[in-house]
C-alpha cells in the first residue's frame, strides 16, 4: 500500500496522519469540497458526489469525516447534522469504491467510545460491550453498521473507537485550558478515557499496516482518569491556575443543554484488545503524555 486517501484529513487528527504516513514514505491525498494546497479529490457529501478517479488511486482509505459534537449546542437541526455527515459520508465510500475498477484494499473509519453510552460509572468497558442508549451511543452504532459493510466490497475493515484525544493545540485538552482558571467540571469523578494525539496517528498507521488486524478496537490509552484527575494534572503542566471546586453540573446544563450529559458523564475503557494485537503506546501514562504535550 503507498497511496492513502483521507477523509477529514484537514482535521486535527487527519494532519498527525498525515504528517506520520508522509515521513514514512506514503502518497497521502485529502477528500476535500475544494482543491486543497495539499493533494486532493474533490467530494461532496451533501451531493453525494466524489471524484471517481479518487478510489482507482487510493489502496487504503482512512475515513475520518463528520461533524463535530461538541462543536454546537445539540438542536435537532445540529442532531440530524451529526448523524447525516456519519452516514451519508460512509455511504458516498461505498458507492465509489463498490463503482471502482481499481479498488482499495483496506477501509479504516474513526468511531468514538461513545457508543457505549454516556455515563458507564466505573466499569471497565471492552469492545465485547454492548452500546448504550443516548443520541451520541445510537449514532455510533449507525456510523458502525455502516462502515462494515465495506466488508461486502471484500475490504479489510478496522475501525477505531476513539476516546478523548490530548493535544495543545485543540481538542478537549484545549478547551479545558481556555478558562483564566482550570476546574473540574461537575462533580470531577467522571472517568475520561484519553488518548494522546500522537498514539493516536500511530495507532490508525498500525492498523493500517498490520494486514491481519479487523474489526472494532478501542482507541484510548492504557491508563483512564477521572476528569479532577486530568484536570489538575494539565493545569499543572501549564502553568494555570487549579481550584478543586466543580463547574456545578446545572451551569453546565444551562449553557450546554443535552450536550451536558457528554461531559457530565464518562467512560472507563480497555485498550487491551489493541496492545494484545501488538501495538505499543509511547505515551501511556497522564503525566508523561501532558508533559510531552505542553514541553
Amino acid at each position: 500500500m503507498q497511496n492513502i486517501l483521507i477523509s477529514g484529513g484537514s482535521g486535527l487528527i487527519g494532519h498527525k496522519i498525515t504528517q506520520l504516513l508522509e515521513l514514512k514514505g506514503y502518497s497521502v491525498a485529502w477528500l476535500s469540497r475544494s482543491q486543497q494546497k495539499h493533494k486532493s479529490f474533490v467530494w461532496d457529501v451533501e451531493k453525494q458526489t466524489i471524484d471517481p478517479e479518487a478510489m482507482d488511486w487510493a489502496d487504503a482509505v482512512i475515513h475520518l469525516a463528520g461533524a463535530g459534537v461538541a462543536e454546537k449546542r445539540w438542536t435537532d437541526e445540529r442532531k440530524k447534522i451529526i448523524l447525516d455527515s456519519r452516514i451519508q459520508s460512509t455511504r458516498l465510500l461505498f458507492d465509489a469504491i463498490e463503482k471502482a475498477t481499481e479498488k482499495p484494499n483496506t477501509f479504516i473509519s474513526a468511531s468514538a467510545v461513545g457508543y457505549y453510552g454516556f455515563d458507564t460509572g466505573t466499569s471497565l468497558m471492552d469492545e465485547t460491550n454492548e452500546s448504550g442508549s443516548d443520541f451520541l451511543a445510537q449514532v455510533v452504532v449507525s456510523w458502525e453498521n455502516e462502515v462494515k459493510k465495506m466488508e461486502e466490497l471484500h475490504l479489510r475493515t478496522v475501525m477505531l473507537r476513539i476516546g478523548i484525544v490530548l493535544d495543545a493545540n485543540g481538542g478537549a485538552l484545549g478547551e479545558m485550558m481556555k478558562p483564566p482558571i482550570a476546574a473540574p467540571l461537575g462533580k470531577g469523578d467522571q472517568w475520561m478515557s484519553w488518548i494522546a494525539i500522537e498514539d493516536l496517528a500511530r495507532m490508525f498507521v498500525f492498523a493500517l499496516e498490520k494486514t491481519t488486524l479487523q474489526g472494532v478496537f478501542n482507541a484510548v490509552a492504557p491508563n483512564p482518569a477521572t476528569n479532577q484527575e486530568l484536570t489538575k494534572a494539565a493545569a499543572k503542566e501549564k502553568g494555570k491556575p487549579y481550584v478543586g471546586i466543580g463547574v456545578p453540573g446545572f451551569v453546565l446544563k444551562l449553557v450546554l443543554g443535552e450536550m451536558a450529559a457528554m461531559v457530565l458523564g464518562g467512560n472507563r475503557v480497555s485498550s487491551q484488545k489493541i496492545q494484545k494485537a501488538g501495538f505499543e503506546y509511547e505515551c501511556p501514562e497522564l503525566t508523561g503524555a501532558l508533559k510531552h504535550i505542553y514541553n
